[in-house]
């Protein structure tokens, strides 16, 4: 019984997490002007956006193949790292858009806590 809510809120959290950064991989792609605009009202370089989708992308594949568990430690890092970072930068210009980034760090920790509860059973 443990391990399939185990298992199903490692599904849930992995599957909103991969919403989120789809989402925000796809604005950075195919709406760049906008995002470029926020990413200078936020402080950070315009010259990161497509780099930062590529390995938004590079980062699911990882946790999702289940190929390395050390490619996805890396990616879940990644995350969290860029979660924190959007949402430090939201908190510091007072612009009110900080909660997908707290749900994505939040979300980050819950999967990959619960994957490695999966791998240890």
């Amino acid at each position: 019984m443990n391990q399939k809510r185990n298992r199903l809120i490692y599904f849930i959290a992995t599957g909103l997490l991969t919403a989120i950064m789809l989402m925000s991989a796809g604005m950075y792609f195919f709406n760049y002007e906008v995002v470029s605009k926020y990413f200078g009202i936020l402080g950070y370089p315009t010259y990161i956006i497509y780099p930062l989708a590529i390995a938004k992308v590079l980062g699911l594949i990882a946790i999702w193949a289940k190929k390395s568990d050390t490619l996805k430690e890396w990616a879940y890092a990644g995350f969290f790292f860029d979660s924190v970072l959007a949402l430090s930068a939201h908190l510091y210009v007072n612009d009110g858009g900080y909660t997908m980034a707290l749900a994505a760090a939040i979300l980050v920790i819950v999967s990959s806590f619960f994957e490695k509860k999966q791998r240890i059973l």
